[in-house]
């Protein structure tokens, strides 16, 4: 590798890494203002998030998978669980043959809400990806599941220790 490409995988490392973190920095400005607007703790966010990716994904969360991914106690994962059932944002569902199997899935009240916040966030997102051929995305697509998978490994290590 020459100097100067080491100089700007360096430079690209660092530029990177910060655009990363204000990107994460100013989602949750955005989260935190869902959150305010309808009564939710910060918590109550990321469960709704973990439930909704998990049911884009096909397989939705049981509470205690919801637990495990959010890092709450059995006992607070199932109030956090009661809360959110209560104001309409999640719903518990026996899809399985064991009917003693729950999953969380988003309720229609708090996806509508959802949608209806974030709706004018789309466009602009939307305007952005149509800038980048299909491949790019691609490369940037294997570039963030791979750097989630990294702070996600180092974050259950912090669990563990």
């Amino acid at each position: 590798m020459e100097v100067n490409e080491t100089a700007e995988r360096q430079r690209l490392r660092r530029e990177l890494v910060d655009l990363l973190n204000t990107y994460s920095g100013e989602a949750q400005h955005i989260g935190h203002a869902f959150a305010n607007q309808h009564r939710l703790h910060a918590t109550d966010m990321h469960a709704l998030l973990a439930v909704m990716h998990a049911e884009r994904k096909g397989a939705p969360l049981t509470p205690g998978k919801l637990g495990e991914a959010i890092g709450l106690s059995s006992g607070a994962t199932t109030a956090l669980i009661d809360r959110l059932e209560r104001g309409g944002h999640l719903r518990r569902t026996r899809e399985s043959a064991d009917r003693r199997v729950v999953h969380l899935r988003y309720a229609d009240a708090g996806m509508a809400l959802a949608i209806k916040f974030f709706a004018p966030l789309a466009p602009r997102t939307d305007k952005i990806m149509s800038e980048f051929a299909v491949e790019e995305l691609q490369t940037i697509e294997r570039f963030l599941q791979s750097m989630i998978t990294s702070v996600v490994t180092y974050r259950d290590e912090l669990r563990n220790t």
